[in-house]
């Protein structure tokens, strides 16, 4: 992943208010203004958080066990260490001394069991994750000791304890959706529905202590608004721009490119007409020129993707399936005339209002998708409709989307695809990608995971589940004032390691 600091650009205009002295504007800011794209209101509660957005700025007050770090492994976070007995199946945790919960409270063996035997679906809930599930018994076994049996062996475990949704929280809390409390930098301070998040540093937090000391989440669901706040001065900072956002601020900001850790692909419901047809899914791998949507939407930046795997996860990612739909227009017309439809056939693409990026390539797409008979339109919808009908309600021809990984491992972006599975929001279903993945679930070595994982990615390629298109180059817009901004290996905002500039 690119983490290099490309380019300074554009104006420096930071309001008053965000200042630590009104009446000095050479003081260091000790607050900053973050833009995000949309509210954060499918849950409070980590152990319900669904969207991507929500997740990234939930990682700032929360923390699980384990967590990931910067170079994306897995170390200790309210866990002081771990150890794995039984190949997979039994863990034992040990729990730091020294970790508060954002009320003042100390974290507790009990505090963990609670956490952990909800988010396993012990307290009515379904399970986030169905690994979850496997947690069969969890067992205090002193004040700073906790076991977990798994119902059977999973090398992968660490990876689903390290993600938000395995947040620890108090056990004796009960307004998670409203008055969120958790153990990470920050602390939940507000929230005005459509307009902000606030957090404040969380000073007896155990590990380093956040520099900023307030941080609001505005809500800036308008894209084309977006430049006007950064260089108005009501913003001081904003994640996934594009690169027409880039070019419109000068030089007082810093843009900082990496990627997003994303599968943006033309998702397709396997479930409706015509798209239960493999040759008219493969058809439009065809009809889909993925440089020209990279050049036309982002000056080319982004790196082509064919499967549900992004390159970051190096260890599983097949760069030849990038290769193995090149458009080619008339085997695309074949396909569909076998499939018939040789005149092609009308189609709907779904996409949310407030992702620029996913609407400027479903409009590249369109104009592509003309050239092989196919009349296809885009639906605008609002986040939340979209998160309920497409996502959840899975009543949707198509949509453009970046579907990102929850934790670290190739699992989290290829359970989705089995047939089973509730988030399984495209209805792909394969009997050989559902019996790998049943296998997987079986293997402890890791080598012979992989190699599963692989097979997996060529099948959803080759089967054509969805047309994949890139993993998106990631700006970030960052006010001269701050520095320390780095990018995390999954789709978070951390926003411990910003400080005012030149503060050692």
């Amino acid at each position: 992943m690119k983490k290099a600091i490309v380019a300074v650009v554009c104006a420096l205009t930071l309001s008053v208010a965000l200042c630590a002295c009104a009446g000095d504007k050479t003081e260091k800011p000790s607050q900053i203004v973050v833009g995000i794209a949309q509210d954060l209101e499918d849950s409070l509660d980590p152990h319900k958080a669904v969207a991507a957005g929500t997740r990234e700025v939930l990682f700032n007050v929360f923390e699980g066990l384990l967590k990931p770090d910067y170079d994306g492994n897995i170390v200790p976070a309210v866990a002081e260490s771990y150890e794995v007995l039984s190949d997979g199946q039994d863990y034992i945790f040990h729990l730091r001394n020294n970790v508060k919960f954002h009320n003042g409270n100390k974290v507790s063996a009990e505090d963990v069991k609670y956490s952990l035997d909800k988010i396993a679906g012990k307290m009515g809930d379904t399970p986030m994750i169905p690994a979850y599930s496997l947690m069969e018994e969890v067992t205090v076994v002193d004040e700073q000791t906790v076991s977990v049996h798994l119902s059977e062996a999973n090398v992968d475990f660490p990876s689903y304890l390290a993600m938000v949704n395995a947040a620890i929280i108090p056990k004796d809390h009960e307004a998670y959706d409203t008055e969120p409390i958790g153990t990470g930098p920050f602390s939940f301070v507000s929230r005005s529905v459509q307009e902000s998040i606030v957090l404040e540093r969380f000073d007896d937090y155990w590990g380093n202590k956040a520099y900023l000391k307030r941080v609001t989440f505005k809500i800036v669901p308008q894209m084309d608004t977006v430049v006007m706040n950064l260089r108005g001065g009501s913003l001081d900072m904003y994640a996934h721009l594009t690169t027409d956002q880039v070019a419109q601020l000068t030089d007082d900001f810093t843009i900082m490119e990496g990627t997003m850790n994303l599968v943006q692909a033309l998702y397709l419901n396997n479930a409706v007409k015509p798209f239960d047809d493999i040759r008219v899914r493969q058809a439009l791998c065809y009809a889909v020129d993925r440089k020209n949507i990279l050049e036309l939407t982002s000056e080319g930046k982004g790196t082509i993707i064919g499967s549900s795997m992004f390159p970051s996860f190096s260890k599983y990612y097949l760069p030849e399936l990038s290769q193995y739909y090149k458009q080619d227009i008339q085997k695309a017309k074949s396909l569909l005339a076998e499939a018939g439809y040789p005149g092609g056939f009308d189609m709907t693409i779904t996409v949310p209002s407030n992702y620029q990026p996913h609407i400027n390539t479903a409009e590249v797409i369109v104009e592509q998708l003309k050239e092989v008979g196919i009349n296809a339109k885009i639906n605008l919808v609002e986040w939340n409709s979209w998160l309920s009908d497409t996502y959840v309600g899975r009543n949707y021809e198509s949509t453009v989307i970046g579907v990102d990984a929850s934790y670290l491992s190739a699992r989290a972006l290829l359970e989705r695809f089995y047939s089973k599975a509730d988030d399984n929001f495209t209805n792909f279903s394969d009997p050989e990608y559902d019996a790998l993945y049943e296998k997987v679930l079986t293997l402890t070595d890791e080598e012979e995971k992989t190699l599963c994982y692989k097979e997996m990615e060529q099948i959803l390629t080759k089967d054509a589940a969805n047309v994949y298109i890139q993993d998106m180059a990631e700006f970030v817009a960052l006010r001269n004032t701050f520095e320390g901004y780095r990018f995390y290996p999954l789709y978070v905002l951390d926003m411990s390691r910003i400080k005012p500039k030149d503060i050692q």
